[in-house]
């Protein structure tokens, strides 16, 4: 260690109080976190004599795109860029016009490194600061990358960042929605043969979201919003530490938009095209009753999926229709509502219908009674094909839809719900798109070089 110490003192002299302070930390943790310092200082020396190296190379200069002469040197410029490393000094050829062109400094090594013109920060800080807007407020990401990196960033320019790879995101899924639209579905993600055997499980719902009044001022009321939120995944099988085999929910992808139903459908059904919805061996639609989502199933799912009524929601509505029917008489009510929703559960959904039917023939019912028992009656009667419980728990399948309630959680209020927050429709949309590419898988493909014209 005293050998490689003298070494590093001798690279450059500003290290020397970095080994100091590893070499005279007085706890482990200190120790590395100076150690931590010294590494990242290294790094940055090492980048920048590798720049260096390049720049010093043989430069072959193209054409001017007005004149056609070739450009000439003007010597060497110096180039910084703000990295995860830290900040990366170097100096790099630049070429101008022999004729006066108006065409400004070209720098053919800013091309061959895939920087722009006017870059000041890298593309894996970019990445790294919108990773950490996926999850928490810009003022956060800006202290994690202040308390780990000492990165010089402020709020305002990890704000920007994610607009830009918001806009990318949404750009591409534009492009998709087209592609799909002129005929051209996406291609299919590629499944192992143990999950391309298990279910497919697809569900929707809804959720509300704080937004401002006008765009650019936090003046004036909240607006909520609605979004919708669709979940696709598999239903695999995993060991509880009991021993016990349970359901396990895999590749789970998410969908969702600021927008009505008409919205979400050609999204929904891009994404389920690539889950592989047309080839998989048992699809499921869960939803509660809401008319609009299965309407949705009705156009674009019911020839491929079985569709189930989320339990529970059913079972809400026994609850109203006992609680509107035997109002008062709680005993009676709950008795009642017990024996109805373990009728519904194992099998008997005709008995339950045929009560119903009739209770609503009792000559003393009051109004308000009939008309809940009745908006029950027609509810469950419209679903009767989806609330055969007893044959989907025999087939291994869940009765509820809480896997699309649970993504509502994880994507909309974890993040978009926060105390005080209230969001433009533009600023909502670009970070509701990273989050989506984050669960999906995608997010790192946004920020992917585009190949070099000098490669």
């Amino acid at each position: 260690m005293p050998c490689l110490a003298d070494s590093i003192r001798h690279i450059d002299s500003s290290l020397q109080e970095l080994v100091a302070a590893v070499e005279q930390a007085p706890s482990l943790a200190l120790m590395i976190l100076a150690a931590g310092q010294l590494a990242r200082q290294l790094a940055v020396l090492l980048v920048q004599e590798v720049l260096t190296q390049r720049a010093q190379q043989p430069t072959e200069w193209p054409t001017c795109p007005r004149c056609g002469a070739r450009l000439r040197s003007k010597g060497f410029v110096p180039r910084q860029l703000t990295t995860l490393l830290g900040i990366v000094h170097w100096e790099r050829r630049v070429g101008r016009c022999p004729q006066g062109c108006k065409i400004g400094q070209v720098a053919p090594l800013d091309e061959a490194l895939g920087l722009t013109p006017h870059q000041q920060t890298s593309v894996e800080l970019k990445q790294a600061a919108c990773a950490l807007a996926v999850f928490v407020p810009f003022e956060t990401a800006v202290a994690l990358l202040n308390r780990l990196l000492a990165l010089p960033v402020s709020p305002s320019a990890i704000w920007h960042w994610v607009q830009e790879a918001g806009e990318r995101a949404m750009q591409r899924l534009h492009r998709e929605l087209e592609q799909l639209a002129d005929g051209q579905p996406p291609a299919a993600e590629p499944l192992d043969e143990k999950t391309s055997a298990q279910p497919l499980l697809i569900g929707a719902d809804g959720v509300m979201v704080p937004f401002r009044r006008e765009n650019g001022t936090p003046k004036g009321r909240t607006v909520w919003r609605e979004v919708k939120v669709a979940i696709l995944a598999r239903l695999g099988q995993r060991t509880a530490r009991s021993g016990e085999q349970v359901a396990h929910l895999e590749r789970r992808r998410l969908v969702a938009v600021l927008g009505d139903i008409d919205a979400l459908r050609p999204r929904l059904w891009l994404e389920a095209v690539r889950q592989g919805v047309c080839q998989a061996k048992v699809v499921v639609w869960l939803s509660d009753g809401g008319r609009g989502f299965w309407n949705l199933y009705a156009e674009c799912f019911a020839r491929y999926a079985l569709g189930i009524l989320d339990f529970y929601h059913a079972a809400q509505n026994l609850w109203k229709g006992a609680a509107a029917w035997l109002d008062g008489r709680t005993t009676q009510a709950r008795t009642w509502f017990d024996t109805m929703r373990h009728g519904l559960r194992h099998g008997e959904s005709n008995r339950v219908l045929d009560e119903l039917a009739r209770t609503l023939q009792l000559e003393d019912l009051p109004a308000s009674a009939r008309a809940t028992l009745q908006q029950v009656y027609n509810y469950l009667h419209t679903h009767r094909e989806h609330i055969d419980y007893e044959k989907f728990k025999e087939l291994g399948l869940p009765l509820g839809s809480g896997l699309v309630e649970s993504a509502c959680k994880w994507l909309i209020q974890q993040r978009f719900k926060g105390v005080g927050m209230r969001w433009s429709e533009e600023g909502f949309n670009h970070l509701l798109h990273l989050r989506l590419a984050w669960v999906n898988g995608r997010f790192d493909t946004l920020f992917a070089p585009e190949p070099s014209p000098n490669c």
